[in-house]
């Protein structure tokens, strides 16, 4: 993970928080970094995007790659190659590929892979999940102790050292499994 991208702007956490000015700017900056920073370690991998030339293992003909949005040019030891980008719907659903097959299951070596690595676009439902932890991030200064609301109110909810549980929910469907498929 080479670039650390935010997922939404002060503007967006401004009016999402309904923030009518730009005193906390500032605060709002660090708790949106914070967030989006949380939203990768949760998922195990960055939103945004960048053109690189990577270099990857093939065992076995298979390699697993960083996220994958495009694909320009493949070679396998130095050698122009065509190998299965994996899954195989997955730009059908704005999503990467994270893994090449090739077809001969005997490749060993180094495949040097240059494209465009990342997701094209910031999923919908990582913005939401973003703005509703860099809230939380926020609004933790006001509250001592990790603990929000009130006990004789019967609204107190204790502040977890983990994504809000809602985020995690949002994000579940992002998250990078490693390993064989």
């Amino acid at each position: 993970m080479t670039w650390a991208p935010d997922y939404i702007t002060v503007e967006d956490l401004r009016a999402y928080a309904r923030i009518p000015d730009d005193a906390d700017d500032e605060q709002l900056a660090l708790a949106i970094s914070a967030a989006s920073r949380a939203v990768d370690r949760f998922t195990g991998r960055q939103f945004g995007n960048a053109e690189d030339v990577r270099t990857f293992d093939v065992v076995d003909g298979y390699a697993v790659v960083d996220d994958l949005a495009r694909i320009d040019e493949i070679k396998l030891n130095g050698r122009a190659v065509t190998p299965t980008p994996l899954p195989r719907n997955a730009s059908s659903k704005g999503r990467p590929f994270e893994r090449l097959v090739f077809s001969n299951t005997g490749y060993r070596g180094e495949v040097e892979v240059s494209g465009l690595f990342g997701w094209e676009q910031v999923p919908d439902a990582v913005k939401q999940a973003c703005l509703l932890q860099a809230s939380r991030f926020k609004t933790r200064r006001d509250s001592p102790l990790g603990v929000a609301g009130s006990v004789e109110a019967g609204s107190e909810l204790r502040l977890l050292a983990k994504v809000d549980p809602d985020v995690e929910v949002s994000l579940s469907e992002f998250r990078r499994r490693w390993g064989a498929a």
